[in-house]
Formats: C-alpha cells, structure tokens, sequence
C-alpha cells in the first residue's frame, strides 16, 4: 500500500491503525539500510525486503535498521510483523505530525521526535520526524527523507572500537538522539546569523521589510518551539524508564543530551526575547520617523500661516483700503513674505526645533 494523505483530517473515519502515511512526500520510494556491529567486526549493507533482516534477529550483535521515504507503507507493515509492534504504532510512524513522545511496550521502546534544520537564506525552517523504535540488540528508525545527518555516526560505528561497539542498542539510541540533538546547535547558529543581519538592517534603514523579517523569524521560531520543548520530557522520562532496554550506565548519557535541549529552549527563548526588541526598535524608529516628517509639516504650515493671514486680507474686495493705493504696497508685501519665513526659521533654529 503507497497511499499518502497531505492532511491528518483526510484521514477521518478510516479504522484505528489503518496504515496510510499522512504528511508531505520527501521520498517516492523507500530506502533500507542494515548496519550490524559487534565489537570486533561490522557490516553494512542496502536491502531490497524487510525479510532480509531475518538472520540478523538471531545474531548476538547490535542491528541498526534504517529506513528512508515513508509514501510505500509496506515495509512499515513487515517491520510490524517481523518485530510484533502494535499497529496503532506503526500508524503513528506514518503519521508526520507527532509530537515528540517516548512510550514504553512489553517488548520495545518507541520514541518519536523532530530534525530541524535551516533550509536557506530565507530563514525557512525544515521539519522532519524520525521515529525510532529500541528492541532487544535491534534499532530501527524510520525518516521521511535521505539526507547525511547520520554519516558521522555511521563513521563512527566503523573507524572505532571504543564505546559505541562496546555498548548495547540503548547506547546506540542515545548517539541517534545525540546526533539529531547536535544538530539543532547548527540551526541556531544560522538563527543568530539571520538576527544579527536583521538588527544591522532595521538600524541602518527601517523599511516593512524589516518588520516582515522579524514577524518570519518570529513565527518561525514559535513553531521551533513546539518541536524541542517536549523534547525535554521525552529525554527526562528515558532514564526513569523501568525498562530493561535501558541500562543503567547510560542515563548519565541521556542526562547530557537533556541538558543540551535544555540549552536549546534556553537560547530560544532569548531569541525571542531579542525578536521583541527588535519588534521595539522597528516602532521607534517608524514613530521617530513619522515624527521627523510631522516636524516639517509643521514648520512649513507654521510659516504659510501669516503669509496666509497677509494675502487674506488683501484679498478682500473692500472698496476703502488705503493700502491697496500706495506706491510701494505690492513691493512691502514681497518684502514682509519673504522677512517673516526668515524670522521664523532663524527663531525655530535657535529653540532647536529644526
């Protein structure tokens, strides 16, 4: 079955654990990769069929099977029969718009999260779940898209014989959750980048692209928010865990990567804290601005004004005006039209309202 659905309400009315995938289409067609290590050797391979992890289900060694694209829901479906996982989990593995959750199972471990990541200058932000289920000496992670989040790990896995080859399925799920963790580091990177730019802009020229920059990175961020906040209970619950999956040696391990998203939300907040200064300094500046130009106005009306007054009144059709009959009236008048904007731009200078 190769469904997909856009929405989570195109789903409505369908059965509790009917698999159709329902978000976007990153990948048309699945990619499987196994990676089975033990201390001394590893392999990797690309597998066409989920039956093919099989023999790796009775090897003593630690198996990492990762899957790429969601839209063909069929592997899905075997992992489901291979490994006994309950369909209403396998329905939330197709369903992209997850909130970051850890549940525990009699005989497995599923927690579901988000990668993040900035996707161009723009200051776009790329959501994408990963799933990840914890068995007995087997991993299986389920992402909507092929991309190199993991090439370090699986660099890791292969040039070391150190920790991670030593240690068991529930080390390997924390250097899976540590890697997507770490690279949040690099989005708000970019996000202090975009901010900096931002506050050089507004200060230099305020125009309402500044203010539609700030609403962006504002709305961006909320939903940023929304992906790592639960994140925290999902990485304090672990090492609460009663599962045997979860050793005790490697909560300290989980520790550390809570206090990293702790870090995360922290900065986050400060973006936001900044994001509202900005918000500030753009209405100040528009209102000094709107000021400046009031000022102007203001000046040139209260110029025009007597020279509104003067030409008013002699431009009334009385018949006894003695003025209208001298000689130099009309040379006078040029002369108290161009004196009194003089006095009055001399007097608005020394009170320093221009």
């Amino acid at each position: 079955m190769s469904d997909s659905l856009t929405n989570i309400s195109d789903k409505a009315g369908m059965p509790p654990g009917t698999l159709v995938h329902v978000g976007d289409i990153h990948e048309a067609e699945s990619s499987i990769s196994v990676i089975d290590y033990s201390k001394e050797n590893i392999e990797e391979r690309f597998i066409a069929s989920i039956d093919e992890i099989l023999p790796y289900l009775k090897r003593n060694t630690v198996t990492w099977l990762n899957i790429e694209g969601l839209k063909d829901t069929a592997p899905i479906e075997s992992v489901g029969r291979i490994l006994n996982i309950h369909p209403l989990v396998l329905e939330d593995i197709l369903n992209t718009h997850q909130r970051p959750k850890f549940e525990e199972h009699d005989n497995y471990l599923y927690i579901v999260l988000k990668i993040l990541s900035v996707e161009n200058q723009a200051f776009s932000i790329g959501y994408e779940q990963i799933s990840i289920l914890v068995l007995n000496n087997f991993v299986v992670t389920f992402r909507e898209k092929k991309d190199d989040i993991f090439t370090p790990l699986k660099q890791r896995l292969k040039n070391s014989k150190g920790r991670i080859r030593n240690m068991g399925p529930d080390y390997l799920t924390y250097a899976i959750l540590d890697t997507i963790v770490d690279q949040m580091f690099f989005m708000l990177d970019s996000i202090d980048e975009i901010i900096e730019k931002t506050e050089e802009d507004l200060l230099v020229n305020t125009t309402t692209g500044s203010l539609s920059a700030i609403q962006q990175i504002k709305r961006e961020l909320i939903y940023i928010r929304k992906s790592i906040s639960p994140l925290r209970e999902v990485l304090a619950a672990i090492p609460r865990s009663d599962s045997p999956l979860i050793q005790e040696q490697t909560h300290i391990y989980y520790r550390d990567v809570y206090d990293h998203v702790l870090r995360i939300t922290e900065t986050i907040e400060s973006h936001r804290d900044l994001l509202s200064g900005l918000l500030d300094i753009y209405m100040s500046s528009v209102s000094n601005k709107m000021n400046e130009v009031m000022k102007v106005l203001t000046v040139f009306a209260s110029i025009f004004i007597p020279l509104t007054f003067i030409a008013g009144i002699y431009g009334m059709n009385f018949e006894y005006m003695p003025e209208l009959k001298w000689k130099w009236a009309y040379p006078t008048l040029w002369v108290s039209f161009i004196s009194i904007p003089v006095v009055l731009l001399i007097y608005f200078k020394r009170k320093k309202w221009l």
